[in-house]
């Protein structure tokens, strides 16, 4: 076979050489045969086959390196051979005649035969009017050329390089005038075989053709023609190593200029209008490869990216997978997806395109997140912001599969979410509470240097009590004092509003019933004989206990007591009313639990050993705080005592029950949230922002604790967690004798009744307002 003389020829070449290796037996790879090849170590057979194949479309080895161009043989091969290879110069004139005796053979054979492992055919087209000698020469050539600025590319730190030489891309041949034609013509810039060609037309060929000017019919006109060929050859591999030497790094490979391939400029900043050398030819034989061609080149070709490089591909590459499956799920899924988000998640993704913004908009959406945030109120917002036209869920089924408005399907309509208003009127109310800057408080100055015994706070307007034996009411929006209710002769102790009606009672023994609006007193309610400690109203009903042990059911619509309840030995200290049960805590240390229609005590709950002087009743559970530092939960209906919460080190001075969790707050300067079902301490709030002295008022909801204390401060506490926020209020007089006696506090606004004991501090309502719509 032609291939097989090409190799034989190699070993008469090398026969001294090769005997002078075997006696120090040593192994040149340049001119040694498969046979030798696989005798090394982790070669064997196909490796040697490869190695030969590459060895002669690279025109020769230059280092022991260069091993690593042929597939299959990495640098642990080398090392493991290293101590018995060695290399010699490359005898490239013996290659080229082999390889011109190898194509006359199968010239002669008038036969297209298919590609060798170690050679590729021969094959032009029928317009070409070159000779078969012309091209191997001109092949042989170029690729020497492409070997020796193959080497250079390898060794060089800048990793410009082709495509690694691993295997051969395949060749898909067509017919084309009876002709066979080779698709894609073989490039200068892809060594894919030993014996390089391309069509007539190509204009490297042209430039091979002019520095080959003699033909095969010169060639046996005259018999020193091979002679020349082989010196020209020769020549032509001195100006390739001399070249080597000039090449720097960058440089690249042209097949449109001469036979040389190296260019010494290059366009700094390659882009696609101005690629750099030999992109196109490697782009376009990339093309004609086969899948699994291409896969093996992607993996080469990542291996030698710098990370820079890999990063730009993943930047390319990512945004092709990605897809907007929102805008693609029916509306039903696609905001069942987005329930799962977070509100803060959710306005973002409004932001992301307007379908998007449609959906994030949605009603329902955004009634849940304020049902799990604890907002079940959306009048006052729907007040502010009346929808015009149609109604929320018909927009937002107008358009949503083609954002883009087109006639037939027009673009949505973004309706704001009343519901998602009001969430985010509460969210910007929360973090005026929480972080952002203290509102300047309003301050209400009367009741002289007197105590302010009781406080209430209403919708927009404030109540206080004082022992200077009047009632104060005080607009929450003006500051101003609307008017003061007068007719007490003694200190007003206790104190209940609701809607236009305020109830209070004194030490002169009565309750009186005023007009909030008018300030006129409707009734006064005589009973008592003895002061009017506590009192609970509902409805049009109001309970009352006194310190002579009794407790009187009005109706103060009329002025009428309707019932006595007679039972404690004591005097009663606090009371609640439910409409139905009321229930009572008395200084004899007991808690009664009331019929009031029947005016009988169903139920005495005994079991404090000191008086009771908290109450909270939710109409199934009693809570009752003592100054024998216990909490005690009762059950209503059998009067059976169901937890004693312990913890306290002094006497519950206030305490706040809402859905089963218990606040208290205790002289001993500390408060603790409770779960009054399995009767945990779920937070205690202490540490070192823990108040100073008693706590004497407390208020929570779904997110805060707010207390006061005898060291004049009012403090904000995370209710879930039991972390201490900030001091919404610090008297200057904090310490030395400022008090916060009573607080009340809504949604928004928090009243605080600040004075002293010693006169450090003049008695006055301190009003803070956390509305960020009334800014």
């Amino acid at each position: 076979m032609p291939a097989s003389r090409g190799r034989s020829s190699g070993r008469g070449m090398g026969d001294t050489a090769n005997e002078s290796l075997a006696q120090r037996n040593l192994v040149d790879i340049n001119v040694a045969t498969v046979e030798e090849l696989s005798t090394l170590v982790g070669v064997g057979r196909s490796r040697a086959e490869a190695i030969v194949e590459t060895r002669n479309s690279l025109g020769g080895f230059t280092s022991i390196e260069d091993l690593s161009l042929a597939p299959g043989v990495g640098t642990n091969l080398i090392e493991a051979n290293r101590q018995i290879l060695t290399v010699s110069a490359p005898a490239q004139s013996s290659q080229v005649n082999a390889r011109k005796a190898n194509t006359r053979n199968r010239s002669s054979d008038n036969t297209s035969a298919q590609p060798t492992p170690s050679t590729t055919p021969v094959i032009s087209s029928s317009s070409d009017n070159a000779t078969e000698d012309q091209q191997n020469d001109s092949g042989s050539s170029s690729s020497n050329e492409w070997g020796a600025c193959r080497l250079r590319q390898r060794r060089s730190t800048s990793r410009i390089n082709p495509l690694p030489v691993g295997k051969s891309p395949s060749l898909r041949q067509t017919r084309s005038n009876d002709s066979i034609i080779q698709s894609p013509p073989p490039l200068p810039t892809t060594p894919t075989s030993s014996t390089p060609t391309a069509p007539a037309n190509d204009s490297s060929n042209v430039s091979v053709k002019e520095e080959s000017p003699n033909s095969e019919n010169d060639d046996v006109a005259r018999p020193g023609a091979t002679k020349r060929k082989s010196e020209s050859t020769a020549e032509m591999a001195t100006e390739v190593a001399t070249e080597k030497k000039t090449c720097r790094r960058g440089e690249g490979v042209d097949s449109s200029s001469s036979s040389i391939y190296c260019h010494v400029h290059r366009n700094p900043i390659p882009s696609k209008d101005n690629p750099p050398p030999g992109f196109c030819q490697w782009l376009h034989t990339f093309q004609y490869w086969s899948n699994a061609e291409r896969l093996c080149a992607i993996d080469q070709l990542i291996e030698l990216c710098e990370p820079t490089q890999v990063r730009h591909m993943m930047a390319v590459i990512e945004p092709q997978f990605q897809r907007d499956f929102i805008s693609l799920l029916p509306k039903e899924l696609a905001l069942y997806v987005l329930s799962f988000l977070t509100p803060r998640d959710l306005t973002r993704a409004a932001q992301t395109c307007r379908c998007w913004r449609v959906l994030a908009e949605d009603n329902l959406l955004w009634r849940e997140k304020c049902r799990e945030a604890g907002i079940d109120d959306v009048r006052d917002t729907l007040n502010k912001r009346r929808l015009r036209g149609s109604s929320h869920h018909s927009t937002l089924s107008c358009g949503l599969s083609s954002p883009t408005g087109s006639s037939q399907n027009p673009a949505p309509i973004i309706t704001p979410s009343p519901w998602k208003a009001t969430y985010m009127r509460h969210r910007n109310i929360e973090l005026n509470w929480r972080v952002r800057p203290i509102p300047q408080p309003r301050v209400l100055k009367g009741h002289d240097d007197h105590v302010i015994t009781c406080l209430q706070f209403c919708g927009n307007r404030i109540v206080s009590g004082s022992d200077d034996n009047t009632l104060k009411v005080w607009s929450a929006t003006t500051g101003k004092c609307m008017r003061t209710l007068q007719g007490h002769t003694g200190g007003v102790w206790s104190s209940q509003m609701q809607g236009n009606i305020i109830v209070s009672g004194s030490t002169d023994r009565t309750l009186k019933v005023w007009n909030a609006e008018s300030g006129q007193c409707l009734h006064t309610l005589y009973g008592h004989t003895s002061t009017v400690r506590c009192m609970h109203l509902h409805g049009n009903k109001v309970v009352s206990g006194s310190r002579d042990a009794t407790l009187r059911v009005w109706d103060v619509e009329t002025g009428e007591c309707l019932h006595v309840l007679v039972g404690h030995v004591a005097a009663v200290r606090c009371v609640q009313y439910d409409g139905r049960l009321v229930v009572s805590g008395a200084y004899d240390y007991t808690v009664k639990v009331w019929d009031p229609e029947r005016e009988e005590c169903l139920h005495t709950l005994q079991g404090h050993t000191n008086r009771v002087y908290s109450l909270q009743f939710d109409g199934i559970h009693v809570v009752s705080g003592s100054l024998d530092t216990s909490i005690r939960v009762w059950d209503a209906e059998t009067g059976a005592c169901k937890h004693t919460l312990m913890g306290h080190q002094s006497l519950t001075s206030g305490m706040e029950l809402r859905n089963n969790i218990l606040v208290s707050g205790n002289a001993d300067s500390t408060v603790k949230v409770w779960d009054i079902i399995s009767g945990k301490c779920l937070q205690t709030l202490s540490g070192a922002n823990k108040h100073q002295s008693a706590v004497t008022c407390l208020q929570f909801n779904n997110k805060f604790v707010i207390t006061s204390s005898d060291d004049g401060t009012v403090k904000l506490w995370d209710v879930k967690t039991g972390e201490f926020i900030r001091n919404l209020v610090s008297l200057e007089s904090g310490g030395s004798g400022g008090v916060v006696w009573r607080i009340r506090a809504d949604e928004t606004r928090l009243v605080c009744a600040v004075g002293s004991r010693n006169g450090t501090e003049e008695t006055k309502l301190l009003v803070l307002d956390f509305d960020i719509e009334s800014k």
